[in-house]
C-alpha cells in the first residue's frame, strides 16, 4: 500500500491553537498526526503543506450531478412549474453518454472546490458510476425512481437493483448504492411498498425527497391523510434507513420520528431559497440529535456545486431566521459539511482528520488576502475562504488533484462536450 506524508501543514480544529504538523497516510487511512516527523515514511509521497490548511473533504449529501448540463437553463421559477415545464421535458432528451459527460463536469467542479464525496439521484447511473470510478471520487448513487403501481418488471427499479449489484462496495468502497424513490408525488403507494421490499432484500437504504415544499405537504395530507414524513414512515421507508433530501416542512412530532428512526437529512439551503421552498428547522433537528448534512441539490436549482458556499449559507441563514447569533456556529456548519454529511452517506469513519479514519483530505491555500490576519482558522474557512482555494485533494489515500489540477479529467474536452449536449437538450 502506498504512503503519503504531508509536512508543515496546519489542521483546522474547533479550538484557537494551531501548530504546523505532519499527517501520515498509509493505504486509505490516516496513520499519523503529530509535531514530530514520523519514521517509516522515507519512501512516501512527500507533500509540502507550508502555507496550507488541512481539512476533511466536504460531502455533498444531495445532488443530481448530471443536471450540470442544464445549468442556467431554467431559473426564477416555482418548483413544480420548473420541473414540469422545463426540467422534465429537457431531461426526456437525454441520450446514452450524456450523463457520463454531465457527471464528469460535476465531479470536476466538486473536486476543484474541495468536495470529496457526494450522494446522487438521477438517470443513466451506470455512467455516473463509471465517471466517478475513473475520477477517484467517493459516491453514493441511486437511480431516480418514479411509478404509480406495483410492478416487479419496472425497468427503472430493475436498473437501480442492477446498479447495486454491479457497483455497491466497488473501488475499495468508494462507490455505494441506495434505492432512489423520487418523492411521494411521483411514486404511488404500492410502488413505494415494492421498493421497501426490494431494499430489504438487498440490505440497502433509500434516498428520497421528502417535505420539500408546503404544497407537497398539503397534497400528501389530502391524498394519504398524513404528512410526507409520516407517510414514508407508515410504509417502512424510515425503518430501512433513509437519507431525506430537504426535510423543510417538518413538525416537532415528525422530527421526533426522524430522530427515533435515525433518518438523516440533506439540508440544501441555497436550492431551497432559490426555489422559494422554505427554510428547514435545522437548529431543531440538530438539537434532537438528527444527523444533518449539507447538499447543493442539482446545478439547475442552485446553480453551482460549491459546498463551501453552502456551508457559509447554512451558518448565516439560520442565525437570521432565529435571531440568534449563536445558532449554527462555524464549527457546527463545518461538521455538517463533513462528518455529518459522511454519516448521511453511511460512513462513521469519514469527515474528520483523525488517526485511523479514511484519508479524504483537502489542502487549502492560505496565501490570499482574506486569510490574513489569521485569528481563527475555522472561522476563516467557513466565513471567508473561497472554493478556489482548494489546492490539493486526497481521496481514500490517493492524490486526485494537485495544485488545482485534477489528474484524471480532461477539462477542455469536458467543457466542449457538455456545451454541445446542453445545446441539443435545450435548443439554446
Amino acid at each position: 500500500m502506498s504512503k503519503i506524508l504531508i509536512s508543515n501543514v496546519e489542521i483546522v480544529t474547533d479550538g484557537p491553537a494551531y501548530e504546523k504538523k505532519f499527517i501520515g497516510i498509509d493505504g486509505n487511512k490516516i496513520s499519523y498526526i503529530g509535531k514530530e516527523k514520523p519514521k517509516g515514511y522515507e519512501d512516501a509521497c512527500q507533500i509540502d503543506g507550508a502555507g496550507k490548511l488541512a481539512a476533511a473533504g466536504m460531502v455533498n449529501a444531495h445532488t443530481h450531478i448530471a443536471m450540470c448540463l442544464l445549468r442556467s437553463y431554467a431559473d426564477d421559477m416555482a418548483l413544480m412549474d420548473w420541473l414540469q415545464n422545463k426540467v422534465w421535458p429537457a431531461e426526456a432528451g437525454l441520450q446514452k453518454g450524456d450523463c457520463y459527460v454531465g457527471t464528469q463536469l460535476g465531479i470536476l467542479e466538486m473536486l476543484k472546490s474541495g468536495t470529496t464525496a457526494y450522494a446522487d439521484m438521477y438517470f443513466f447511473m451506470d455512467e455516473t458510476a463509471q465517471a466517478s470510478s475513473e475520477a477517484g471520487i467517493r459516491a453514493c448513487l441511486s437511480r431516480g425512481l418514479m411509478g404509480d403501481k406495483y410492478d416487479k418488471e419496472d425497468e427503472r427499479m430493475k436498473e437501480n437493483i442492477q446498479l447495486y449489484k454491479d457497483w455497491n462496495g466497488k473501488d475499495d468502497g468508494l462507490i455505494t448504492v441506495m434505492l432512489g424513490p423520487h418523492a411521494p408525488y411521483t411514486c404511488g403507494t404500492e410502488y413505494l411498498k415494492m421498493l421497501v421490499d426490494a431494499a430489504g432484500d438487498l440490505g440497502c437504504e433509500l434516498h428520497m425527497h421528502l417535505a420539500e415544499t408546503e404544497q407537497e405537504v398539503k397534497d400528501c395530507v389530502k391524498n394519504f391523510g398524513m404528512t410526507p414524513i409520516k407517510y414514508a414512515d407508515s410504509l417502512g421507508i424510515l425503518d430501512r434507513g433513509c437519507l431525506i433530501a430537504h426535510g423543510v416542512w417538518v413538525s416537532e412530532e415528525e422530527m421526533d420520528i426522524m430522530a427515533a428512526k435515525k433518518a438523516r437529512v440533506a439540508h440544501n439551503p441555497q436550492s431551497n431559497l432559490k426555489l422559494a421552498s422554505g427554510i428547514a428547522p435545522v437548529e431543531k433537528m440538530l438539537a434532537k440529535g438528527i444527523t444533518v448534512g449539507l447538499g447543493t441539490d442539482g446545478a439547475t436549482s442552485n446553480n453551482n456545486l460549491d459546498m463551501l458556499e453552502e456551508t457559509r449559507l447554512a451558518a448565516m441563514l439560520h442565525k437570521g431566521v432565529t435571531y440568534d447569533p449563536l445558532c449554527i456556529p462555524a464549527a457546527t456548519a463545518w461538521d455538517m459539511a463533513t462528518y455529518q454529511g459522511a454519516r448521511c452517506l453511511g460512513y462513521d469513519n469519514l469527515g474528520k482528520i483523525e488517526e485511523g479514519w479514511l484519508a479524504d483530505i483537502v489542502l487549502y491555500n492560505m496565501d490570499k488576502p482574506y486569510w490574513h490576519p489569521r485569528h481563527d482558522r475555522m472561522s476563516q474557512l467557513v466565513y471567508a475562504a473561497n472554493a478556489n482555494d482548494a489546492d490539493t485533494v486526497i481521496i481514500n489515500g490517493k492524490v486526485v488533484m494537485e495544485k488545482g489540477e485534477v489528474k484524471a479529467l480532461d477539462t477542455e474536452k469536458i467543457y466542449f462536450e457538455a456545451d454541445k449536449i446542453s445545446k441539443r437538450l435545450t435548443g439554446k
